[in-house]
């Protein structure tokens, strides 16, 4: 009995292991030191882009000069269809779709995937930037457009940055990048990121059409997820990236270092 209890939980901790804990993938270590760079950059300009922008907004001057003429362009752009649109883009990159579209996302990638890797990095990200959002947010305390411009309703939270075009830009470019870095064909990929980049900007052009966000909010939301998306790369590459003879544990074998 003892024997086959402990059989039962290796055989446990195994499907525990190969679905949550392993999930290796193999490239030169060219490959992997690339990513890595565009890990870092894309940190760091999205850290000093969301910086020069932060500071531009509270000292009401240098890029968010852009916000008022952009909002005053887009107000006298209105009209229908375009309205029913941009509504629809806001409901489906909204506090309500959204979440809905992730939570089918990756339940559905989780169970079908031989590993679940992914969908746990892909919602962790999202949660990172709603996070960041509320707490910036309020810590900034910016005031939305005019109320009486607003075509969806009203809203007095605050403006900076947009959790829309945050949550969207998350979406679109972490999946983007988790789908297509395990696809060797770069033509997909860049075709993949091409459309992550159009999806971006009707979700932004959408909140700032219905007179929620200003043109800043929406560069803010989109400088930070440069920086989550390097984060994910970042962690991915280290997790995943193996040179061929390495372990999981990162280390190559006695075997490849020649010290047999």
């Amino acid at each position: 009995m003892a024997h086959d209890q402990s059989g039962k939980s290796s055989g446990w901790w195994r499907v525990f292991h190969d679905k949550f804990v392993v999930e290796e993938r193999f490239m030169s270590v060219d490959v992997r030191r690339n990513l890595y760079r565009v890990g870092v950059g894309l940190m760091v300009i999205g850290a000093v882009l969301f910086t020069f922008i932060l500071i531009s907004v509270l000292q009401h001057d240098g890029i968010s000069v852009v916000d008022e003429p952009v909002r005053s362009g887009l107000v006298a752009l209105r009209g229908e269809p375009a309205t029913t649109i941009m509504i629809v883009l806001a409901i489906v990159f909204g506090p309500i779709g959204l979440p809905i579209i992730i939570l089918v996302v990756t339940v559905a990638w989780g169970l079908l995937a031989r590993h679940a890797w992914r969908p746990i990095v892909l919602a962790s990200a999202m949660l990172t930037g709603v996070i960041l959002a509320q707490i910036i947010g309020r810590t900034v305390g910016r005031q939305r457009p005019p109320v009486d411009l607003m075509l969806f309703g009203a809203d007095s939270t605050f403006s900076f940055p947009s959790g829309h075009v945050l949550g969207a830009c998350d979406f679109l470019l972490v999946t983007t990048f988790l789908v297509f870095s395990r696809r060797k064909n770069p033509t997909a990929a860049v075709v993949g990121f091409v459309l992550a980049g159009v999806g971006i900007f009707f979700a932004a052009v959408s909140r700032l059409y219905l007179g929620y966000h200003w043109t800043t909010d929406a560069l803010a939301s989109l400088s930070l997820s440069f920086v989550i998306l390097g984060a994910v790369i970042l962690l991915d590459t280290w997790r995943t990236a193996r040179i061929p003879g390495e372990g999981v544990t990162g280390k190559l074998s006695r075997q490849e270092t020649g010290t047999e």
